[in-house]
Order: C-alpha cells, then structure tokens, then sequence
C-alpha cells in the first residue's frame, strides 16, 4: 500500500466504543469523512457524543446499524472506503452464561463477517483490526518463557481455550481468523494492534472496559483487604487512538503493533491512587501472598489454575515496534490512571465510599 491519505470515506466499526470514539474524534477533526457502524440506530444516546464532535468538527460523521454475527451487515457501511478500522467486539470477561456463545463465536464470527465484507468492497485497500496484548500470551507464566523477560509482537497465546482464559482465547482467534483471510488474497492488506490495558479519560460515561471495572474493586472496598500479585501493562486511550490513525495512514506499517506504555502492579494502581484521591477511598495499602488465594481464590471467582498462573510473576512489553514505525510518544500511564479515576468520579460511575 502506498497511498497516505484517502478522499474515500472511513469505516469505523463498533463507533460507540472506548476507543474508537477517540479513534472517530480524530478522524473527524482531520476533517475526514467517517463511516461508523453501531448496533442500535434507535439508542441515540450511545451515539450523541460523536454526533456532537461531528458538528464541531470538518470532518463528517455517517452512522449505519450493522451486527457482527449478520453476514453482509457491514456491506452498506463499507461503500467507497479504502480504509476499514474494525474496532466492534463482544466485551464479556465474567458473568457469562456460554464462554462458547458469548464471547468466542461473536469474536471470530464477527471478524469473518467484517472481513467477508471487506472481500466483497473492490475499493478496500488497508484495514486495521483491534486486537489485544491478550492475543501474544494467555497467562503471566508464559513470561517464563520469553528470551528478554518482556512479550513481544512475535509471541502468540497458545495456552488460552475455551474453557481456560475464553475471553484472551477469543481475541487471540479472532486475530488469527483476520491474518487468514488476509493471505487469502492480495487486494488489501492487514495491520493488527495490540493494546494493553486502556486507561484514560472517556468521551461517554457509557463506556465499558476492563480498566473501568478494576477501578471499580478499588473503589468499593473489594480490593480493601489486598490485591492479590498481579501486574497490567497499562496505555493511555489516546495513545491507542493515534496507534490506530498511524496504522491506517501510515504505508510503511505492517504486521502486529503492542501498545504499551508501561507495567504497573495492582497494589501500584493503588499506591498511586492513594496519592492522587487520599484516604477518601478504600484503596488497596497490601499484596496478598499468592498463598492466599490459593486457599480463598475459588470462593471470590479465582480458579486454583488461575491462581497457579497468573499470581507471582510480573510481566512486560516490548513497545519499541510502534514507537519505531508508529512514531508513538507513550503518555504517562500514572496520570492516565489519575485522568481516570477522576473521570469515574465526575460522572458518577463511582461514589465516594462509605464502609
């Protein structure tokens, strides 16, 4: 691909998401014209927000209804792109019913059914999928077996399954189902990217991401009596936005792309939180022995397996990919978390504790 730019419009899928928001705001402000699928053209509130950054801005805004597990549902949106940014997937990580149903088959489906559009849209030339750091490695052992202690755009999880870890499972095969498709032909080609943990400010208080839900834990006592030795590699939303944006414009980017800007553990995260709110919040002050949710893990949804694998051992990314052909200039991820949580508060997602 040689183009640079586009005059043709862009196809935004999942438009109401944490970051394709971002994703979709930038576009706009470049004054680009934006394709942007939702699922329910009836919930306008899920959608005002762009609605309102495309009357500010040059670019224009164009919503389409589509579903992830319709075939064809994406090919109206599609018309005339050159680029296809495709951001929908299912986020369901607990209080899942069928691991199967629920996650895994809307993941890859969903991709399948985009891609399928894509094959049959001559205009396409570049589409860039979101994937997730969940994609290189399913369990923080598998640092262990790294040959610089830091996971990289080369590893794979191959240690996810349906019925351990589904949630990493259906990102990483949902992943490989787009690389695939795009060796299937040679019209258009692939860039995948791989963020870690987003945090950062949201254009919408409607907005549902893992991040949300760990600060969450910290603010309504679960984490008060310890966190147990986990760590996240941890990037500003806004970071993952212009990832996207250099992916889709950028000739020279190809393959898979980690979005990192750095690894914190949980008991970090609240340190940090402690400093910034202070004892207003029940924030975690200890790291529990692994030992200890190896006795209690099961009874607050923490599988010995999951203890076994993922408690104890701290794990990085290798970002120097995308800071090399990205040109990305990582933000701080502590103020990220700050930038956050003070967001969760002005919105009234999370409430000033009282035990």
């Amino acid at each position: 691909m040689t183009m640079t730019s586009t005059h043709g419009p862009i196809l935004v899928t999942g438009a109401t998401g944490y970051i394709a928001s971002w994703v979709i705001k930038n576009l706009l402000e470049q004054g680009h014209t934006v394709h942007a699928t939702v699922r329910n053209l009836n919930k306008k509130n899920s959608f005002a927000h762009l609605e309102k950054i495309a009357s500010e801005s040059a670019g224009s805004l164009q919503l389409f209804q589509a579903n992830l597990l319709e075939p064809h549902s994406f090919d109206q949106a599609m018309q005339g792109c050159e680029i296809v940014l495709h951001m929908a997937s299912p986020f369901v990580v607990t209080n899942y019913k069928d691991a199967i149903k629920d996650i895994i088959e809307p993941a890859i489906l969903g991709t399948e059914n985009v891609l399928n559009s894509v094959n049959n849209t001559e205009s396409v030339k570049r589409v860039v999928v979101t994937s997730s750091i969940a994609s290189t490695y399913g369990d923080a052992i598998d640092i262990k077996q790294t040959a610089h202690n830091e996971f990289d755009e080369s590893h794979w999880n191959t240690t996810s399954s349906e019925t351990h870890q589904p949630y990493p499972y259906s990102k990483v095969m949902a992943e490989r189902k787009a690389w695939d498709m795009q060796k299937a032909q040679t019209r258009w080609d692939l860039v995948c990217i791989n963020p870690a943990l987003v945090l950062g400010p949201s254009l919408t208080p409607n907005t549902q991401s893992g991040s949300v839900e760990v600060l969450q834990q910290f603010a309504n006592g679960m984490t008060l009596a310890g966190v147990p030795p986990m760590w996240n590699g941890i990037v500003d939303v806004r970071d993952v936005a212009d990832a996207h944006l250099q992916a889709a414009f950028n000739p020279k980017a190809e393959g898979r792309y980690i979005i990192s800007g750095g690894t914190l553990s949980l008991l970090e995260m609240g340190k940090i939180l402690r400093q910034n709110f202070g004892n207003k919040f029940p924030f975690p002050r200890n790291q529990l022995p692994k030992a200890t949710f190896k006795l209690f893990g099961p009874f607050v949804g923490f599988s010995k397996s999951f203890v076994e694998l993922n408690m104890g051992y701290p794990i990085y990314f290798n970002a120097t990919k995308s800071q090399q052909e990205l040109s990305i200039h990582y933000r701080n991820i502590e103020n990220s978390l700050v930038e956050h949580f003070q967001q969760l508060l002005d919105d009234g997602v999370v409430k000033k504790y009282i035990p």
